[in-house]
């Protein structure tokens, strides 16, 4: 007897995903609102991932990301590429961040990529981020180090521009 075993699709280049969304966000509220529409619509069978992970992952990564703002990252970056990536520090926090860049030497090229079930990840997407929107972050950011409370909240809402534009409701 033989047991057929049906294969993940290949990981998607996100470098080269042409129909994803270019978001902006201007505050908090308008990146929880997107999130909800994009619930809303993955409920209702009505959303299309056009990279790797479900909207339940992203979610979950956007939220263990904003949570090192109070926790700090799990991360030591050598002193030069801190040096050479806060020199960029105004493009990260007010342009699109770019799709497929990896953190080298880490498993998948990124921190916080553990599947998370949708209706554990909003919820916990949705605490940090109203948390950030009040109170200022405690640690240092991992490359950039001391940020103020709207670098920081500018940071995070690039972060989230990126990921929930691989999130296509149909």
């Amino acid at each position: 007897m033989s047991i057929s075993v049906e294969a993940s699709p290949a990981p998607v280049d996100t470098t080269k995903v042409t129909d994803r969304r270019i978001l902006h966000f201007d505050s908090i509220d308008q990146a929880l609102a997107e999130a909800d529409r994009l619930v809303e619509g993955e409920r209702a069978g009505k959303l299309k991932h056009v990279g790797n992970w479900t909207l339940g992952k992203v979610l979950g990564h956007l939220a263990c990301c904003t949570e090192f703002a109070y926790t700090g990252a799990p991360l030591k970056p050598p002193f030069f590429i801190r040096w050479i990536l806060r020199l960029r520090k105004n493009s990260f926090l007010y342009k699109p961040m770019s799709p497929g860049v990896k953190i080298p030497g880490v498993k998948g090229g990124t921190l916080a990529t553990d599947p998370m079930p949708l209706d554990e990840a909003l919820p916990r997407y949705r605490k940090v981020m109203e948390r950030l929107k009040t109170e200022a972050p405690t640690a240092p950011n991992v490359i950039f180090g001391k940020m103020t409370h709207g670098e920081s909240i500018a940071l995070n809402l690039r972060h989230a521009e990126l990921h929930l534009g691989f999130m296509v409701p149909m």
